[in-house]
């Protein structure tokens, strides 16, 4: 069982954002979630050679410093969530990158000492080629083979693993069979699952289906965290068909169902860890800020009525 963490904040790579929400991090903040990518670069013999993409070697930044510094002033706790670890890719179709992600996130645990760390579930990374968001995938044995791989070498550094259950705008397999998969992803991967409420929200809007049925349907014994946060509805003039898109944008404030599935399910989760309140960087100025905090007080709120 993780240890109980209470209500977080999201630690962006962006030293505006850090500024901005310096009263949020020093006051109000239980445990800080970072992105381990946002702490590394390609390392100066990779670029003197010429290496780059899925053959360099990669080594700290001055964010690893900075986050490191937070941490040791703060006393605080830092889990980790991972953006690009591909978790659906086979390794064997992406040896190089992995190889020097595992050696980059070891280090990292070794400085940080993450309770648990967490990757959104998808696929990114495959042959040397890559894309900026998790694609979905196909509800079978072959993903499932390739999820379970990459949860266990993350389990091999850190003490619990978790997989993010991922917005998709398009999908391959029936999206009403997605919650009994990742409830076979966790087993059979013998993880967590980092539920995102938001994403939850988005993809049965998008879908037109119940949100309240999907979460209900999710092995919450498994759930070691949830994020919080907000997001947009999409221009119609995107579109040729005119259709209006709820967006994952992480920029706009929490919804009122996401609220309610947060304060409905939350008691369900036996074995959670914590709660991220999560916001993108450059999506508010100063006036944002009060808003913001508003929400982490909120979140905290239902977490003391959950676990009183």
């Amino acid at each position: 069982m993780p240890p109980r963490l209470g209500v977080g904040f999201s630690l962006h790579p962006d030293l505006e954002y850090l500024t901005l929400t310096r009263e949020i991090i020093e006051n109000e903040a239980d445990y800080f979630e970072v992105n381990p990518e946002a702490m590394w670069r390609p390392s100066r013999e990779s670029v003197q050679s010429g290496a780059a993409g899925d053959f360099a070697r990669l080594e700290r930044n001055d964010y690893h410093r900075l986050f490191y510094q937070i941490k040791e002033r703060s006393g605080r706790p830092f889990v980790a969530h991972g953006l690009a670890f591909s978790p659906a890719t086979p390794i064997e179709r992406d040896a190089a990158r992995t190889r020097a992600w595992i050696e980059r996130l070891r280090d990292d645990y070794q400085s940080f000492q993450f309770p648990w760390m967490s990757e959104h579930l998808g696929w990114m990374a495959i042959d040397g080629l890559f894309s900026v968001l998790p694609l979905p995938f196909l509800y079978n044995n072959e993903t499932a083979a390739a999820v379970s791989a990459r949860m266990r070498a993350i389990a091999e550094i850190v003490p619990a693993a978790a997989f993010e259950n991922n917005v998709a705008y398009f999908h391959m397999e029936d999206p009403e069979l997605e919650p009994d998969y990742l409830n076979r992803l966790a087993r059979e991967s013998n993880c967590h699952i980092m539920l995102d409420l938001h994403n939850v929200y988005t993809q049965c809007k998008n879908n037109g289906t119940s949100a309240r049925d999907y979460v209900s349907r999710l092995d919450l014994d498994r759930v070691i965290q949830i994020h919080l946060s907000g997001g947009a509805d999409s221009d119609a003039a995107w579109l040729r068909s005119g259709r209006v898109m709820r967006l994952d944008s992480h920029d706009g404030a929490i919804p009122g169902e996401v609220w309610n599935l947060y304060e409905e399910f939350l008691p369900k989760c036996n074995n959670i860890g914590g709660v991220v309140v999560e916001r993108l960087n450059a999506t508010f100025d100063a006036s944002g800020v009060p808003a913001l905090r508003d929400e982490v007080r909120r979140a905290r709120d239902v977490w003391r009525c959950a676990f009183a």
